[in-house]
């Protein structure tokens, strides 16, 4: 009877232990609830600052949030679809893309609804036959309002250094078969017209893919070749290392700095001209958010597959003009510094 005691005994506050330890687990389990989602967010070129930027703000929303991301690089439709592929091996719940080609817009789509995974594109609107897939929620640039600041501080510095604009040269290497890209050139040129600078003055060059510095150089030294008796010029392009390519390419041909003022998108890949101990023709950027287009994105899609929260089908961003002067204390206000 003792024995029998004693084992009723222990059962008994095994019994009690165990009930402590499963409602102590509970807020636990709270605590990594994301621990099961995973979330795949695919670039179209992962050594390219900006996505880095994203990628690092992404981390820290999986961090905070406790959720698996997935970071994958597709540079064109066939590696597009191996990685849609392997994050649904992988069981993904959602996935963010920004593509390499927008009219990929229909197979991304069919792709994330045959493994059931929510879609959140970022950066760069996925198009169909028609035009923009406006069903399919993205947080992208408000691109022609960013072109805008593009040609509003092209012109300022113009009227800064006292110059003719009507001796000045225009250069716009373009991306013609990205919307975003097409409507920051169109932003820029809307301005620089409305202030009187000449339309004939403006020399648009295509900048072939893949979209780096060295392919820029390439375009711009062409139209510079064009154009022989231009010295002042302006550059604009949809990206930092657009303007940067075309700096390069007037300094390899001995343009004074003084005679280029060019104004970049983005702010990650202009930042290393405005450390230089002498200006470059590099004059400015307009900085956007990566932590908006990394974390925001993230997390909204986070919510969307563990709360059900759908967000928003369009989200737009703006951007700040940084300059050598500023660009320290507003990059360090983004957390990018």
């Amino acid at each position: 009877m003792r024995t029998l005691a004693i084992f009723v005994l222990v059962a008994a506050i095994m019994t009690i232990l165990a009930g402590c330890a499963s409602s102590g687990s509970t807020g636990e389990s709270a605590s990594t609830e994301g621990s099961n989602i995973k979330i795949g967010f695919v670039v179209k070129l992962a050594q390219e600052p900006w996505f880095q930027t994203e990628w690092k703000f992404a981390r820290e929303a999986a961090k905070e949030h406790g959720f698996q991301l997935i970071e994958l690089e597709a540079k064109d439709g066939e590696k597009v679809i191996s990685a849609i592929d392997n994050l649904a091996a992988q069981g993904a719940q959602g996935l963010i893309i920004c593509t390499p080609d927008p009219k990929l817009g229909p197979l991304i789509v069919s792709k994330a609804k045959e493994y059931g995974m929510k879609l959140l594109t970022v950066d760069d609107r996925l198009e169909g036959p028609d035009g923009p897939l406006t069903n399919v929620h993205h947080l992208g640039i408000s691109a022609r309002d960013i072109g805008k600041m593009v040609g509003q501080a092209l012109v300022d510095e113009m009227k800064s250094r006292g110059w003719n604009m009507s001796e000045v040269g225009a250069m716009a290497l373009t991306v013609d078969e990205l919307q975003t890209a097409r409507e920051r050139i169109e932003g820029a040129i809307e301005v620089l017209t409305a202030n009187g600078f000449p339309s004939d003055r403006i020399f648009k060059t295509a900048w072939r893919s893949p979209h780096n510095i060295e392919t820029a150089v390439e375009a711009a030294s062409v139209a510079l070749t064009r154009h022989p008796g231009v010295k002042k010029w302006i550059a604009f392009s949809s990206n930092d290392d657009g303007v940067l390519g075309f700096v390069r390419a007037t300094e390899s041909r001995g343009i004074s700095a003084a005679d280029v003022i060019g104004v970049g998108i983005n702010g990650t890949s202009g930042v290393d001209d405005f450390r230089k101990s002498n200006p470059t023709g590099f004059f400015a950027s307009v900085l956007l958010s990566p932590r908006k287009h990394g974390y925001h994105t993230a997390e909204m899609m986070y919510r969307w597959i563990k709360e059900g929260v759908e967000p928003p089908k369009e989200t737009w961003t703006t951007g700040i003009l940084i300059t050598r002067e500023n660009y320290q204390e507003l990059m360090a206000k983004e957390g990018l510094l």
